[in-house]
């Protein structure tokens, strides 16, 4: 029961939002009791935290089976994009925004997490690209790797994209597109061309 409730939380806390959605709500859509949840899970804050967790686990595991593809660096970061956006429904209710807004502490947590797994994830993308010559060999691997994650939190912050101008999709697009140009070689820019060109067609 404890992972029944979990899947029908994530997809309507990915739906709907962190704040919007009730115990009540989530009871009603699984046809259960609001007291069987609370068997399981002692007060909201615990079932935010254990979906924020398991959302984490299984994004983070479909990211290493991408990486372990090994394939062109350039092509593994927009399979990266598409998988995570697809998991969290384009986070169509901000659900990062959310999570710092009304649960600090999982947020903070979860964030931690994040960092450790983007950090060896693009890391390695970094050294591989640079390896077969598609990203440039004077990039300091470090700082990039550093400026991308804090880059991918910036772009979720509502207060400075709103969702009413910008997409998450379109916001995606663009980072990636601007965080390439930066680092790769002519023989790298010519695969992210014909990589944006596939993408849109």
């Amino acid at each position: 029961m404890t992972e029944k409730i979990i899947h029908k939380s994530v997809d309507l806390f990915l739906s709907y939002g962190f704040k919007s959605v009730t115990m009540d709500d989530i009871a009603n859509a699984l046809g259960i009791s609001k007291k069987t949840i609370y068997q399981n899970f002692d007060n909201k804050t615990k079932l935010v935290e254990a979906t924020t967790l398991y959302m984490f686990e299984l994004i983070s595991h479909g990211i290493d089976c991408i990486c372990s593809l090994e394939k062109n660096p350039i092509e593994e970061i927009y399979d990266i994009k598409q998988f995570v956006m697809e998991h969290l429904k384009d986070e169509k209710s901000s659900p990062q925004y959310q999570l710092q807004k009304y649960y600090p502490k999982i947020y903070k947590s979860l964030r931690v997490k994040q960092f450790d797994v983007m950090y060896q994830c693009v890391k390695s993308n970094l050294d591989r690209g640079i390896e077969i010559g598609i990203y440039r060999d004077t990039i300091h691997v470090d700082f990039i790797t550093r400026i991308y994650f804090s880059n991918i939190l910036a772009i979720k912050d509502e207060d400075l994209f709103s969702k009413k101008t910008f997409s998450m999709n379109m916001l995606m697009e663009n980072y990636l597109e601007y965080h390439l140009r930066g680092i790769c070689t002519q023989k790298g820019q010519d695969i992210l061309n014909n990589t944006i060109t596939k993408n849109q067609s």
